[in-house]
């Protein structure tokens, strides 16, 4: 089956762009908004509204497939692409894509999705958040044009086995740190809650105090609130590499530090995501890297989880060989065309690397439910609730999602 006709449609996603250079730098707060001058190029405001373009491919037989692109909440930094701005974008999509994917036969998914991953056009790959869109609307397209789910369509293009149970989802709390985990953990989530601990006076305090205390906080909440019959959840914390700040980017304190945050999470497993930033891909490896050793060494239970500088297909698997920590985000946005994110979570599996298929709060829910059904194929360890910054909806939307495609994937299979 081809495609008959695409449109591009400019929309809002699900959070804000937020200029996360500027906020470590201290920008200040007034309400919702952050006041200062931007740094990061691109920003108009520290923090100004999410924007998608919606790619809608109608097919032969006038079924309509969607993606949207979208792209990560802190874009511009880490060595991500730069601002995803619709109105920019999607009148250059209508000149320069449309007419490629017109008359395109859509049975082959990761076939095309490779062809738009690594298209060139006038010398420069597509955007990151293009290549997200267009390849979900093509997986959209070759589930359409078979009559199956999109996770049949990877189980069936990457030789996967089906294994019918629900992924362990992650809730996101953004700035709401403590109402937030009163939800999560009422909705039974599996890991929580990211924390968006994204600078250190406010959040972290000068000593880390306020991240103890933090811990200390949950774990008490997790006992108090917990359903009797559900399993202890995860404790993971996004930090945005403000412990490095703290101790001078001294890899041992900084691990030293951490260590010393199992004590507070007692009989809960703990996971650090990001902390620290060494300003570059290779920087990275070698700092986190001495943290995860040191931790190592000091016979820690604390585990690391790479974030930035960690990208793309590429760049997970060079943070795996290194060895230079115990996880790696998948960040979906930032790997472009959505079967990287399927080969990523595959060779984490395959070298023991934990996966963690993540994302952003700013993504929509389109590119959130595609993405139930690459978890669902590929199997990470864990899976992002997603989008926005209420956990309600992302909740509503991905763990739904999911159960109404396993319903119809153990239908299919005969399986009990």
């Amino acid at each position: 089956m081809k495609i008959a006709a695409v449109h591009f449609i400019p929309g809002y996603s699900s959070f804000y762009f937020d200029d996360q250079k500027a906020i470590k730098q201290g920008a200040g707060q007034d309400g919702f908004i952050y006041v200062g001058e931007t740094v990061t190029p691109g920003f108009r405001d520290i923090r100004q509204p999410g924007e998608c373009v919606s790619i809608l491919l109608v097919l032969e037989n006038g079924a309509v497939a969607v993606g949207d692109c979208a792209a990560v909440q802190y874009s511009g930094t880490g060595g991500r692409d730069p601002l995803f701005l619709a109105g920019r974008f999607a009148p250059w999509l209508q000149a320069h894509l449309a007419p490629l994917l017109v008359g395109r036969d859509i049975d082959r998914f990761v076939d095309n999705a490779r062809h738009f991953d690594h298209l060139e056009i006038e010398g420069q790959r597509l955007h990151t958040a293009i290549r997200y869109g267009v390849t979900q609307a093509l997986l959209d397209a070759a589930a359409l044009a078979r009559g199956v789910t999109k996770a049949e369509i990877i189980l069936a293009e990457y030789g996967l086995p089906l294994v019918a149970e629900p992924v362990p989802l992650f809730g996101q709390s953004g700035d709401d740190r403590y109402t937030a985990v009163d939800k999560m953990l009422l909705k039974g989530v599996d890991v929580l809650p990211h924390g968006l601990i994204n600078n250190v006076p406010d959040k972290l305090g000068w000593q880390g105090e306020k991240l103890e205390a933090y811990i200390r906080w949950l774990v008490q909440r997790v006992e108090k609130l917990r359903p009797e019959e559900a399993r202890r959840p995860c404790l993971h914390l996004d930090v945005y590499g403000t412990i490095g700040l703290i101790f001078d980017q001294n890899a041992e304190r900084v691990a030293d530090y951490i260590a010393s945050l199992s004590d507070a999470a007692g009989p809960l497993e703990l996971y650090i995501e990001g902390p620290v930033d060494a300003g570059s891909k290779d920087a990275q490896i070698e700092e986190l890297g001495k943290v995860t050793r040191r931790l190592r060494a000091l016979g820690s239970p604390v585990k690391i989880v790479a974030d930035e500088w960690c990208n793309t297909y590429e760049d997970i698997v060079d943070f795996t060989v290194a060895e230079s920590c115990h996880m790696v985000q998948i960040k979906t946005p930032d790997l472009g065309g959505i079967q990287n994110i399927v080969e990523a979570v595959l060779y984490c599996n395959r070298h023991g690397m934990e996966a963690y298929q993540g994302g952003t709060c700013n993504e929509t829910d389109v590119s959130a439910r595609t993405c139930v059904h690459l978890a669902l194929a590929a199997r990470p360890m864990r899976m992002l609730v997603k989008p926005g910054m209420g956990f309600d909806e992302g909740m509503n939307i991905v763990y739904n999602e999911m159960h109404r495609t396993l319903a119809l994937l153990k239908a299919r299979k005969g399986v009990a």
